[in-house]
């Protein structure tokens, strides 16, 4: 189950700079996690400021 980034993501870079397998990239608008890359850690979702990440859904 990989994090995912909400539309309440303010394109701050902290999560980015957290992740240690580097799921995390710049996208259009907002950060986006690469859920095949997520090992579900949540170091991204401890650092942001303004809770944009939350648990994603299982997709199994």
């Amino acid at each position: 189950m990989a994090y995912k980034i909400t539309d309440e993501c303010i394109a701050c870079g902290s999560c980015e700079l957290e992740c240690p397998v580097e799921a995390i990239s710049e996208g259009e608008d907002q950060y986006v996690i690469d859920p095949e890359k997520c090992t579900d850690c949540g170091a991204c979702a401890d650092i942001c400021p303004v809770e944009a990440i939350v648990p994603g859904e299982d997709s199994k």
